[in-house]
């Protein structure tokens, strides 16, 4: 708004409240927008944060097999062993160790009606099949409940756009929930980081709501930065050319090309040895485990990941495309020759749930997590007990400041700035 010749411009101090009061608007209808769903979005999340540690111990009888004198079986020879199995369904990937103790896990395409059959490990020495691992089922839905809702067509569908939604509604929160917070005395840690339990009722409510969002802050925002990486293409494709180098982000922005949908039989003709004796030259035995994944479509050309001896996350692995016919290498994509920005790139799923910090960091990203609904309960609740502070004639008569004295004296403990706040929701006009 143009401010005429002679006219004073709002003090500053009066532009202040009013702009929160806005922030608050903002921060209040999102917030009640996706509380449900964010909610929802963090817990799967928490559930699946040790799932790696739980599926090991449930399955550690089948993953296991006694270590024998004979040669273990070439991949194709056990694919063709487990097809006398009745029910088996076609094989989709295969997973290796060098380890002679350890079993191969092998898991399938998926079927007409789009569902992937149950993986299976078996022996490598004689192809029989251990087990079916335990928890495998639970995880795969709880993933999709957490990326995609649960709707139809699972990454194709619109789940992934809504979950992106509410992730960059959560960042919103985010920022407007600091801005309303900030305490007259930012240097205070008390101030930052101390809830008031003396506090009852709407003021316990504004201290939990506001203390422990600052607690978890830096967390959400890495939770929500690396989740946009799975909703949003253009987000994707901006990460790449921020944090990679000019060829790799060339090699990377090509065309993607479409292949059919997974059917039964899809590249059953095109085997697992020739790839696996090309890795093993590739790789000159410096690997423990690698994953031969068979192509989607008509083609020939099989990914292959590789973990090696000092790998301590799953992202620390070597990627190759190799000709399964031909056993030609056709790419190598080595984690000791990326950049510090294409490592973040392979591991962005480690650092959203926390895996880069370790088994604390993962500890930490749960209980995060796991505080979501606390968050859509106390603000709730604010909100509901916001409604019912709206102005009235009392208010009216005894004047704007003189109600927000009281009622900051009514909430806040002495000396606490977290009154400060409830003051300016007084204010704003519902």
């Amino acid at each position: 708004m143009a401010i005429r010749l002679g006219e004073k411009a709002p003090p500053m101090h009066k532009r202040g409240p009013t702009i929160k009061a806005a922030l608050l608007q903002v921060h209040s209808i999102i917030g009640l927008a996706f509380a449900l769903l964010l909610s929802l979005i963090a817990l799967t999340g928490a559930i699946m944060s040790f799932e790696d540690e739980i599926v090991d111990h449930l399955n550690a009888g089948i993953k296991q097999v006694a270590p024998r004198a004979v040669p273990a079986l070439l991949p194709d020879e056990l694919v063709s062993r487990l097809k006398t199995v009745p029910d088996s369904g076609n094989v989709a990937a295969i997973t290796l160790s060098k380890d002679p103790s350890f079993a191969v896990h092998i898991r399938f395409v998926r079927d007409g009606q789009g569902v992937r059959p149950s993986s299976v490990y078996v022996d490598p020495y004689d192809g029989h099949v251990l087990g079916v691992p335990r928890g495998e089922d639970f995880f795969a839905t709880v993933r999709r409940l957490h990326r995609w809702l649960l709707i139809p067509g699972d990454g194709r569908g619109w789940g992934r756009q809504i979950t992106g939604i509410a992730a960059l509604g959560l960042i919103v929160m985010l920022v407007s929930g600091l801005v309303l917070r900030w305490p007259r005395r930012a240097g205070s840690m008390k101030m930052w980081l101390k809830p008031n339990f003396g506090l009852r009722g709407r003021g316990l409510h504004r201290s939990l709501h506001a203390v422990v969002g600052t607690w978890v802050l830096p967390i959400y925002l890495v939770m929500t930065l690396t989740g946009l990486w799975y909703s949003f293409d253009w987000y994707k494709d901006g990460v790449i050319w921020l944090l990679s180098r000019p060829h790799v982000v060339a090699a990377k922005m090509l065309p993607k090309q479409h292949h059919p949908a997974e059917l039964p039989g899809a590249a059953q003709n095109v085997g697992f040895d020739r790839a696996w004796s090309t890795l093993q030259r590739e790789e000159s035995g410096d690997f423990v485990r690698a994953q031969l994944t068979l192509p989607a479509g008509a083609g020939t050309v099989m990914r292959i990941r590789s973990w090696r001896k000092d790998s301590t996350l799953e992202s620390m692995r070597d990627e190759f495309r190799i000709d399964a016919v031909t056993g030609q290498l056709v790419s190598a994509e080595r984690y000791a020759d990326k950049t510090l920005g294409e490592k973040a790139i392979a591991g962005v799923l480690d650092i959203h749930r926390g895996a880069v910090l370790g088994w604390p960091g993962k500890l930490a990203f749960m209980i995060a997590a796991a505080l979501m609904p606390l968050f859509a309960i106390t603000g709730v609740l604010l909100y509901l007990s916001r409604r019912k502070l709206r102005p009235s004639r009392q208010r009216a008569a005894l004047g704007d400041d003189a109600a927000d004295r009281t009622s900051e004296r009514q909430v806040a403990a002495p000396g606490d700035a977290e009154g400060e706040l409830d003051g300016i929701e007084l204010r704003q006009v519902h």
